[in-house]
Parts: C-alpha cells; sequence; structure tokens
C-alpha cells in the first residue's frame, strides 16, 4: 500500500520517493530530479486559483469530494507501481516558512486524513517552528 507526503519542489530529493506533480504547470526552471508522475486531479482548478483562502479551500475540497478517495487511491497506486516505491512525494510551490502562507498540498493532506484515517505528512519546514518529517 502507497504512503503519501507533500514537499515543495525545491526541497525534494530523490530518497524520500517517487515525486509527483500536483499543480497546473510544471516548474519553470530545470529540476535537479526526473518528475514523472502527475495527478491532475488534484491541482486547483483555474476558477478559483486566485480566490481567498476560504473559497479557495471551500472550492478545492468540493473538487476533491467530487474525485473521490477510491479513485485517487487507485491513481496513487499505479504510480506507486509504475514509480517503483511506495512513498509518494505529492509536489507544488508554496514555501510554508513564509509567514501567512498556504497551499493546496497540506489542504488535501487535511481532506486525506479526513477521509481516509491516513496522515500524509510534509517532508521540510512548515514554518518558523516546524516539524519536519522523516522517513524512517
Amino acid at each position: 500500500m502507497f504512503e503519501l507526503f507533500t514537499c515543495r519542489y525545491q526541497g525534494f530529493e530523490p530518497a524520500m520517493g517517487v515525486p509527483v506533480r500536483i499543480t497546473l504547470s510544471p516548474p519553470w526552471w530545470t529540476l535537479p530530479y526526473v518528475l514523472d508522475h502527475q495527478v491532475r486531479e488534484l491541482a486547483p482548478s483555474r476558477s478559483y486559483f486566485g480566490s481567498a483562502r476560504t473559497e479557495f479551500e471551500t472550492a478545492y475540497r468540493a473538487q476533491l469530494d467530487e474525485r473521490g478517495v477510491e479513485a485517487l487511491a487507485a491513481r496513487f497506486q499505479q504510480i506507486a507501481v509504475t514509480g517503483g516505491d511506495l512513498r509518494l512525494v505529492l509536489l507544488c510551490f508554496e514555501d510554508l516558512t513564509k509567514p501567512g502562507e498556504w497551499c493546496h498540498r497540506r489542504m488535501f493532506a487535511s481532506w486525506w486524513q479526513e477521509k481516509t484515517g491516513a496522515q500524509v505528512r510534509e517532508l521540510g519546514p512548515v514554518g518558523p517552528a516546524y516539524e519536519q518529517g522523516v522517513l524512517l
């Protein structure tokens, strides 16, 4: 069974697992790792992308509810098999060490835990006083 983590593109290292893009656009810079996998269903819709956090989260959670846990789990399992690693790291751009910064990867993590009971840890800093996830 796969295990999910989140991180930003700049913080990911191949030893963490399989990198998975969950953004509308790929990074515009050259990554030091191969990004073969994408779950477009987790990318926010352009229709609410620039909305305030509360509106964004409401729309994003509705999008996730529409996709459903079963369909997403099947997609994650497919990537784990293809990627040859059960650890999937869902990637986006936001730097959560910046005060007031938020992102859809952590919204997804909360939604997933509510629906499945499985925790999705952030691999990297998430604020001035943070707990960094480890893979041991």
